[in-house]
This record gives C-alpha cells, sequence and structure tokens, in this order.
C-alpha cells in the first residue's frame, strides 16, 4: 500500500536526520524564557539560605556620635564610636533556615514543573509535524497514482481505445493531486518553521516514545503536583517565620566614648548597651493574618491541582483507548478500500470499467489513506498526552 511504503521510507530515517524529544527538550529549554525565570528563583533561594545562615539577623551598623556647644562647659566635647549587632530571637534562625530550604525546594520543582509545561508543547508540535509529514507523503503516493494513471490513458488514447474525455478527466485529477501536494508541502514547512523556533534544530522530531502502561495511577512525584507541595510547605515555613518574629530584632552595641574637657584632659571609657524592642499586635497580626493567608491558598491550591490532574489522567487514558480502537478501524478501512480501489485499476485496464468509476474509487481510497495517516499521528498524540498527563519528561 502507499500509505505503508511511505512509513516504511520514514521510519528507515537515520539517527542524524532527526532529533529525538529528550535533545529537543534541552537545546528549546536553554532557548525558553522559562530557563532564565527558573534560573532566577534559585538564585534568590540560595541567597536566601546565605542570609539565614548569618551569624546576625541583619547586618551589623556602625554607630559614630559627637557632642558640643550648648549644655556643656565651655570647651568641652564627646566623641563616641560602637558597633550594633541585631541578634536572633530564639527559634527564629532554625525557622528561617528550614524557610530557605523549603524556597530551595520549590525552586527546584518550579524547574521540573517548567520543562514538563515546554515538554506538552515540544510534544504537541512533534506529533503535528509527524502529520503534515504523513499528509505529504500520501500526497505524493497519490500524484505518483495518477501520474500513472494519466500517461495509461494518454497511451490508450492514442492507441484509440478511449476518448479524449478520458484523457482531459485523468489530467485534471492529476493537476488536483499536484496542488494537494504543494498545499501538503507548505504546510510542512511552516510547521519546520515553528518548531525551529521553539527549539532553534534544524533536523525533524522523532517523537516516538516508551509506552506508558494505561494502567498507571497520578505519581506524587507529578511534577506540578510537586511544585504545590514544596509551595504548601514554604509557606507553612513563611508562617513559622513569622510567628518566631513576633518583634524586631534586638541589638547588641558596644561603643567607646572620649570626653574631651577644657583643660586637655580627657576621659575614656567602654559601654555595653541591648535594645530589646516590643512585639505589638499592630506590627504582629497584619504579618501572621497574611501568612495564614497565603498558607489557606497553598493548601486550596495544592488540593484542586490534585483533582485536576487526576482527572486530565483519566481523560487522557479514555482518549488513548479510543484512539487505538479508531486507528485499527482505519486501518482496515483504508485497506479494503486499497485493494477495492487495486480491483477496479486492473478491471479498467482490461476494458471492463469507465473511468470515472476508478477515479471515484481511487479518490476513496486515497481519502481513506489519509485517515489512517492522520489517525496514526492522532494515536501518537494520545500516547504523548498520556505521558504528559502522568507527568513523565521526554
Amino acid at each position: 500500500m502507499a500509505l505503508s511504503a511511505a512509513q516504511a521510507q520514514t521510519g528507515a530515517a537515520t539517527a542524524d536526520t532527526r532529533i529525538s524529544l529528550k535533545a529537543a527538550l534541552d537545546a528549546a529549554w536553554q532557548r525558553s524564557v522559562s530557563a532564565r525565570e527558573a534560573g532566577a528563583q534559585q538564585r534568590g533561594a540560595e541567597a536566601a539560605r546565605t542570609a539565614a545562615d548569618s551569624l546576625w539577623a541583619r547586618p551589623p551598623a556602625l554607630e559614630l556620635g559627637r557632642r558640643e556647644g550648648r549644655g556643656m562647659a565651655s570647651g568641652q566635647t564627646e566623641n563616641e564610636v560602637g558597633l550594633a549587632w541585631p541578634l536572633w530571637l530564639p527559634g527564629q534562625r532554625s525557622a528561617r533556615q528550614t524557610a530557605a530550604e523549603q524556597q530551595t525546594q520549590w525552586a527546584q520543582e518550579q524547574t521540573r514543573a517548567l520543562q514538563l509545561r515546554l515538554a506538552g508543547e515540544l510534544r504537541e508540535q512533534a506529533w503535528g509535524l509527524r502529520l503534515l509529514q504523513a499528509e505529504l507523503e500520501q500526497a505524493q503516493a497519490q500524484q505518483q497514482v495518477l501520474q500513472e494513471l494519466a500517461t495509461d490513458v494518454e497511451r490508450r488514447v492514442r492507441a484509440g481505445d478511449l476518448a479524449r474525455a478520458d484523457a482531459m478527466a485523468a489530467r485534471a485529477e492529476l493537476l488536483a493531486a499536484q496542488a494537494l501536494m504543494v498545499e501538503a508541502r507548505q504546510r510542512l514547512g511552516e510547521g519546520r518553521t515553528r518548531w525551529q523556533l521553539l527549539t532553534g534544530q534544524m533536523l525533524d522530531p522523532e517523537p516516538a516514545e516508551a509506552e506508558a502502561p494505561v494502567s498507571v495511577a497520578l505519581d506524587e512525584g507529578h511534577p506540578e503536583l510537586a511544585l504545590a507541595q514544596r509551595r504548601l510547605a514554604w509557606s507553612r515555613s513563611q508562617l513559622d517565620v513569622v510567628q518566631n518574629s513576633r518583634r524586631d530584632a534586638p541589638e547588641l552595641s558596644v561603643g567607646y566614648r572620649q570626653e574631651q574637657s577644657p583643660g586637655n584632659t580627657s576621659q575614656n571609657s567602654l559601654g555595653v548597651r541591648l535594645r530589646l524592642p516590643f512585639g505589638t499586635q499592630d506590627r504582629n497580626l497584619p504579618l501572621e493574618a497574611a501568612a495564614r493567608g497565603a498558607l489557606e491558598v497553598a493548601e486550596t491550591s495544592e488540593q484542586r491541582l490534585r483533582e485536576q490532574l487526576g482527572a486530565a489522567l483519566e481523560t487522557a487514558r479514555l482518549a488513548l483507548r479510543n484512539a487505538e480502537t479508531r486507528r485499527e478501524a482505519e486501518r482496515e478501512r483504508a485497506a479494503l478500500l486499497q485493494e477495492r480501489a487495486g480491483l477496479l485499476r486492473r478491471a479498467f485496464t482490461a476494458g471492463e470499467l469507465a473511468l470515472p468509476e476508478l477515479l471515484r474509487a481511487l479518490n476513496t481510497a486515497n481519502q481513506a489513506q489519509a485517515a489512517w495517516a492522520r489517525q496514526e499521528a492522532a494515536l501518537g498524540l494520545a500516547r504523548a498526552r498520556y505521558q504528559q498527563a502522568l507527568g513523565w519528561l521526554p
């Protein structure tokens, strides 16, 4: 059959003419804005971890002071220099370290989730490109069949076996097939351009992946679900930080004072000071309310996402089973109509069948072959969408 030959030719493509989905994903990821977003998130998490590991709640401060003039004896001055260290509250540092660790893991899961979303786009484009290639191959096969038929009709017209009108009809069908082939080639070129813009690769994709069992359940390691769970854990850690930071950081100050008297005598002293801010409801309630609100949103989002992913997986599983059934039906239909067209072609050659009936049979067989090609690509896309619903990267 024409389609089978085209598919065999496609399957014989060497590795250097196609690129795997995994390699295409790596190339597309390097070009994507999402990669820059993920990198920024990871750098932010590393900065938060560095700040949480610091010995001080905030950077130390230098204090400088000078007193003279009114309220002091004539010629008397005071100079003071000191350092102030903000201290961690009990439990505050460990809470921030935990929050920083959760933020780091959240950034890592976000990278996987963004890669999965990009993989979904790649899978859609790759199988769309495979469909366009199959349509072009089918159009070329149909054009070849009609070219042979037109040549045979012209020979029989010259021999006086057929009327000139038959040659015109065969030629018209050939021209129509050539137009369809040009249109299919144009659509394939546009699809390749979109693929190149996404991946930066000139090679066509090899979208086939190892088949996943149809009975697989939703995995807790699904990147989108893992991201939601990390966001939930990070929200809990943020609430813990707020609850362990009910007041501003206390400050320990060490200062050196020099008092200069009018007689050029000086007195030096060393002082230690501890500043303990109070925690008030005006300060604490808005911060805690915001943290609790973010936690509630994260909990609800995680629950809804789990339900959505479960529903999407069941939908993809059902679509895959239906696509397999339709593929088998289209394959059998195409084989029957192709065999019928072959029988009618022999009848036409023997002079037992009129040309219009043969053309109708060839057109019907071609449509069936095209439907089979579309269903083959649809089955591949259904498998890819099922793997996407499972959260599997190429």
